[in-house]
């Protein structure tokens, strides 16, 4: 199983993506934890390119192509292999962030997107897609005040400096994707407390769970 979190900056999906991993984990699935970009050791070179902010003014095909890099060398050394051995892969971001920042924030639209990845990679859609919906004024409030906390590093704060505009854009495109694949995304309400968040996957996680991976084997 396939399991993705999107959301806007500061939108709580990598908190509460430690939530689910610890609530599959005591149901008994083996899980693959990762994050794009960044989950090989060639997308952690990239992650720190595209996130920095000292990396200024990227063109947006650039950013774009760099992106698709990451995520063919991703699909192809962790998630399929970890598909392929019966574990879960949980996914901080994937395919549908470069499709909502990317395709419509940035403006090069979703159709080439979704074209370039048919050319170099495999047809792989996340079975579940978790959408951590929130005002985009709540969310790069979180953002900093975790960047001012030390629990967010500032040298990949680059997205946070965009104008409200852009982000407001990217949770339009978030929630048009949404709409387009009801039976994959799941919206939930973000600006809930984290225990109300995490019972929100849960209800919607638990009934597409496969039998755990411990008990193929008994």
């Amino acid at each position: 199983m396939f399991i993705t979190l999107e959301g806007i900056e500061g939108s709580g999906k990598t908190t509460a993506l430690a939530g689910l991993v610890a609530y599959l984990e005591s149901e008994g699935h083996v899980c693959t934890v990762t994050r794009e970009p960044g989950g090989t050791t060639f997308g952690r070179r990239l992650r720190s390119i595209l996130l920095d902010p000292d990396s200024g003014d990227i063109d947006p095909a650039a950013e774009l192509l760099l992106y698709c890099a990451d995520r063919v060398q991703h699909v192809r050394k962790v998630i399929q292999p970890a598909l392929a051995a019966g574990r879960i892969v949980v996914c901080d971001r994937y395919m549908d962030a470069t499709l909502a920042y990317q395709g419509g924030a940035r403006g090069l639209g979703m159709a080439l997107i979704r074209d370039m990845h048919q050319l170099v990679l495999p047809p792989l859609q996340p079975d579940l897609t978790l959408l951590f919906d929130l005002d985009p004024r709540v969310g790069l409030a979180r953002a900093w005040a975790a960047v001012e906390d030390g629990e967010r590093h500032r040298r990949e704060s680059r997205f946070e400096t965009e104008a409200l505009a852009f982000h407001e854009s990217v949770r339009t495109n978030y929630l048009a994707l949404a709409r387009e694949a009801p039976d994959r995304f799941a919206v939930l309400d973000a600006a809930a407390v984290p225990e109300k968040v995490l019972r929100q996957i849960v209800d919607v996680v638990l009934p597409r769970l496969p039998e755990p991976l411990a008990d193929s084997f008994s």
